[in-house]
């Protein structure tokens, strides 16, 4: 569990620097990388995230869905290598497994989803070094090397991307970590300094304008969504996208941490928790939310869900994901409403019954985070290069697209694309001083700018997951 560290944080203002939306002109391509979504199913997120929780330029990919799982497709190396690669807010490494690693040599072929790298056939791999080791705040993680290779992803290929292996991990899946560098693991090491990692080398190689991307999940039961990485699809959200600040950490911005200010239901802002001024941590590599402890018993009233601290899940009956309630997430002025039939999870069966979980659970006191279960309901803008977040409405299967770059970075007018600043946002909250997701990647400035403090560089592997209760079968 992060120890937290209460300090105030100044009220920021969003820069000159807003970036602005280009229609793409006749006849000339967008730079624009887009990546598609897949989902793989699984019927665990609590003990999924157990072992996860840690810590006319665009590029689009569409993505898999797991569940609450999002996968986009990749080959590294030459020839080219295919892989599934976890798409991930919460951190900022990259990283595969191999396949003759402990973990994927198991029972029943448990990488065979995501697939394994193999850097002796690729001709293009280059070693760095071996201090690849990401550690999450469960202890899990994995340790190898630092590498480079090229790596395809949304019709665009990258030379000498640096990235990790693990040789020895607790991770089915490798991780496409597309946060800021500054919270890369290779910071856990003294005096290493961080790396051009997946977004920003797209930038600097011009396939992108500028260091942002967006990101659409769609709905629980959709196969697919997309990411895109230099631009915006309007026709993916509702309403006006509105930026708020990131939030610093000790100084500097190292998570996509913003300020929770208000918890609702059914339209009624602030009907459950007014003047929450909490960080809140938007990742995509978190299943659930993670709220605070009495805003999440609160729900748990108002929603008929009963939590289980052995299990650490809140049960609800499966009929209320036809329950026309929402609950609704303000950050100072944009809010966020999440349907329950986006929160009620089958999570398993007993006998022949289904058992459902709300996909939100208490915080217990470190980071709150806003993974999945809310991440679906949003159309969610990153902008590492104005560090600030846009937010709107998502628009649940559009059928229709109207991509636009992400361009002029140095413009003073309008903001992140096509998005409305708001105006006096709260940022005075109180952050977790080991960060949100990582472990030990404690950030600190100084008057050389920021660096990291080293943390222990090892872990347990095999942790166990939590066993379901008596009866109720989880399939992990």
């Amino acid at each position: 569990m992060v120890q937290l560290s209460t300090f105030a944080l100044a009220a920021s203002v969003v820069g000159a620097g807003a970036l602005n939306l280009a229609p793409r002109e006749a006849g000339v391509a967008p730079r624009v990388i887009q990546g598609d979504i897949e989902r793989r199913v699984v019927e665990n997120p609590i003990a999924r995230d157990r072992l996860r929780r840690r810590q006319s330029k665009t590029v689009q990919e569409s993505l898999a869905n797991e569940e609450t799982l999002y996968f986009a497709n990749v080959t590294m190396g030459t020839p080219a290598q295919s892989l599934r690669l976890h798409i991930d807010t919460g951190s900022s490494d990259l990283w595969v497994n191999v396949a003759n690693s402990q973990l994927c040599t198991g029972k029943g072929n448990p990488c065979g989803f995501a697939g394994t790298y193999a850097p002796n056939n690729s001709s293009t791999y280059r070693y760095v070094n071996s201090d690849f080791n990401i550690t999450y705040v469960d202890g899990s993680g994995s340790v190898g090397d630092y590498a480079t290779d090229s790596i395809s992803i949304g019709g665009v290929t990258l030379q000498s991307q640096e990235f990790g292996i693990g040789y020895s991990s607790t991770s089915q899946e490798g991780i496409m970590g597309i946060g800021y560098t500054l919270n890369e693991a290779i910071l856990t090491t003294p005096g290493a300094e961080p790396y051009v990692n997946l977004p920003l080398n797209m930038m600097q190689n011009g396939f992108i304008n500028a260091n942002a991307y967006s990101l659409w999940l769609n709905d629980l039961d959709a196969s697919t969504g997309s990411i895109l990485f230099g631009g915006v699809d309007t026709d993916k959200f509702t309403g006006t996208l509105e930026a708020v600040p990131i939030i610093k950490e000790q100084g500097v911005y190292a998570e996509f941490i913003i300020g929770l200010t208000a918890v609702g239901m059914n339209g009624n802002q602030g009907s459950i928790a007014t003047n929450v001024n909490t960080p809140a941590l938007l990742d995509s590599g978190s299943s659930l939310m993670y709220l605070p402890n009495n805003i999440a018993s609160e729900i748990y009233a108002l929603t008929g869900a009963q939590y289980n601290s052995q299990e650490g899940a809140a049960f609800i009956d499966c009929s209320q994901a036809y329950n026309k309630s929402t609950i609704d997430f303000t950050f100072s002025s944009p809010t966020i409403s999440v349907a329950m039939s986006e929160l009620v999870i089958v999570a398993g069966v007993q006998g022949n019954k289904e058992v459902c979980i709300l996909g939100i659970a208490p915080a217990d006191g470190t980071t709150p985070v806003l993974g999945d279960t809310f991440l679906r309901s949003a159309y969610v803008v990153y902008d590492l290069q104005n560090n600030e977040i846009a937010l709107a409405q998502t628009n649940f299967n559009a059928t229709s697209s109207n991509v636009q770059e992400i361009t002029n970075a140095t413009s003073t007018s309008g903001g992140i694309p096509g998005a409305s600043n708001v105006a006096n946002a709260v940022t005075a909250v109180s952050v977790a001083s080991g960060g949100a997701r990582l472990q030990g990647v404690t950030v600190t400035s100084t008057a050389g700018g920021a660096q990291a403090t080293p943390a222990p560089r090892q872990f347990a592997f095999g942790a166990a997951v939590a066993a379901a209760g008596a009866g109720l079968m989880m399939a992990l």
